[in-house]
């Protein structure tokens, strides 16, 4: 037996050795880690229980039946994270690249089927040349295998994915399948057609980065929910953002310790939002004085930054946070931030996360190139969005609430729980100049003072519309309230709603307006 267990532990030491040295330092020489350094990094110390270690590839052409490494590019198995389990695999660029072979692909299919079965989230380090082109179309096979599963654990366990090298062709769809896509700046890049393709089809240069790099997806495509410096800050946040949501549709997140008691007024939100209704203010300063310990997860920070969308807790409970931004184009609604929003939301509501709205929108962006890109159609996701969900549903219109915009972000109407209001709050079918323009449009166009005429009739529609109390008049809002008292009022909401039941009618599913 003792002769059997050395050579189990000497396979066992074969197998973390990946392609051997001289590849680990090739990985480290580009400021990547390795596949098993990422797992260390990211995952409770001591935690990770490692299957299908001694797997190897079937593949017998082009020589590869003299390069049969053990786990053959891939490492997966399960663990902790703070304390909680979770299902992963990480691909091991030192052994032919990463790239995925029939056994690879079943390896991971493995730990999507367990984790589909036992209610665990699904992390993949993504780190692959992509399909190995020796097996030809079983690699292909492999990649429709994780593409079925990835569908299918939709909605019923979150899937995280890291982008920490590079993901190109046919491997780019399974994280964007995936609820959250992570970058890392410099060194991932995705992309459906590299740059020498790009370059033979259409003649357009562009280098990897600008192609398809952490800031590209971040900022104009939308694909990457996350970018950061280093691996590290990367796996550091993925620990963070699963802090925030539950193991699996049927749970819940977790819930921090709240004392109760402690003083919940915060005198600096009296302060916030201007007096001029057309001055800019930073929503990310109210959210952060509503948060508990200021602590807020931004999602999609750099894409759409006219809504904001991101995690925090409020009461020890996590919550979504959805919010227009008046500090970028007014916090009006346009095609990205619909779909931004759409699709935080509709994560949100498929793991029971209660979802905070704060509202000052002045409508959607007009123009040719928003109609004819499809505001219509993309605005009603968003819309869609936010009348599928069942969560609690609680919205804080902090100013402008005007128009279609007014009854899209989460308005009573459409099953809003909780609606409040400020006092500068300004609830109308659009900006009073404009409105003023329609309605006294003869008036003002036969005053001998049409200036004076319209300030006059201004004025006058100010003080009677350009206010939250017609729609607390009509109980489209709960109750008008001082800001300072917000978190108190957040708290105690959400708090009641912890025992909410809602439904939509049986159906086989949805029709969103994609």
């Amino acid at each position: 037996m003792k002769d059997k267990i050395e050579k189990l532990q000497t396979l066992r030491e074969d197998a973390k050795q990946g392609g051997g040295e001289e590849k680990i330092k090739s990985q480290h020489k580009k400021g990547k880690l390795t596949a098993r350094e990422r797992i260390q990094l990211l995952v409770d110390e001591g935690s990770f229980d490692e299957i299908d270690m001694f797997v190897k590839h079937r593949s017998n052409d082009f020589g590869l039946e003299k390069q049969k490494y053990l786990g053959d590019g891939v490492v997966t198995g399960f663990a902790r994270i703070n304390g909680r389990p979770i299902g992963l695999f990480s691909q091991d660029f030192t052994v032919f690249g990463g790239s995925l072979s029939e056994t690879h692909a079943e390896k991971i299919c493995k730990i999507m089927d367990m984790a589909m079965k036992i209610g665990v989230p699904v992390v993949g380090l993504n780190d692959s040349g992509g399909a190995r082109i020796q097996e030809g179309v079983v690699s292909l096979g492999g990649y429709a295998d994780i593409f079925l599963r990835n569908t299918l654990a939709s909605g019923v366990i979150p899937q995280i994915s890291a982008v920490l090298g590079p993901c190109a062709g046919g491997a780019v769809y399974s994280p964007a399948i995936t609820d959250f896509v992570f970058m890392v700046k410099n060194t991932s890049h995705m992309f459906v057609t590299g740059p020498n393709v790009v370059k033979t089809v259409t003649h357009e240069e562009v280098s990897f980065e600008d192609l398809g790099g952490a800031e590209t997806h971040a900022s104009k495509s939308g694909v990457a929910h996350f970018a950061f410096e280093s691996e590290i800050e990367v796996l550091q946040n993925i620990r963070k953002l699963l802090d925030f949501i539950p193991l699996n549709w049927k749970d819940k997140s977790p819930e921090n310790q709240f004392d109760f008691s402690q003083n919940l007024v915060e005198p600096a939100l009296d302060e916030i939002v201007p007096d001029s209704p057309n001055k800019p203010y930073d929503m990310n300063n109210i959210i952060k004085l509503l948060v508990d310990e200021g602590d807020f997860l931004e999602v999609h920070k750099n894409y759409a930054q006219n809504v904001i969308v991101g995690f925090g807790r409020v009461g020890g409970l996590a919550v979504g946070i959805v919010a227009n931004q008046p500090s970028v184009l007014a916090g009006v609604l346009d095609i990205n931030a619909s779909t931004k929003g759409a699709r935080f939301i509709r994560f949100c509501d498929a793991f029971n996360i209660p979802l905070l709205v704060l509202e000052d929108v002045p409508g959607f962006l007009p123009g040719t190139e928003q109609e004819w890109n499809g505001i219509i159609r993309h605005g009603s996701k968003l819309l869609f969005a936010f009348c599928e969900a069942t969560v609690p549903k609680v919205t804080v219109i902090t100013r402008k609430a005007y128009g279609g915009a007014y009854d899209v972000m989460n308005s009573k109407h459409i099953r809003g729980d909780f609606n409040y209001a400020w006092p500068s709050a300004e609830i109308a079918v659009m900006g009073p100049k404009g409105a003023v323009e329609i309605i006294f449009k003869r008036e003002i166009a036969e005053a001998d003072d049409q200036e004076k005429k319209l300030a006059e009739k201004l004025s006058g529609y100010i003080e009677k519309f350009a206010n939250p109390y017609i729609a607390a008049e009509r109980g489209y809002v709960d109750d008008v309230i001082v800001p300072s008292n917000t978190r108190l009022k957040l708290v105690n909401a959400f708090q009641l709603l912890k025992t909410k039941v809602d439904s939509n009618p049986r159906k086989k599913h949805c029709n969103i307006p994609l």
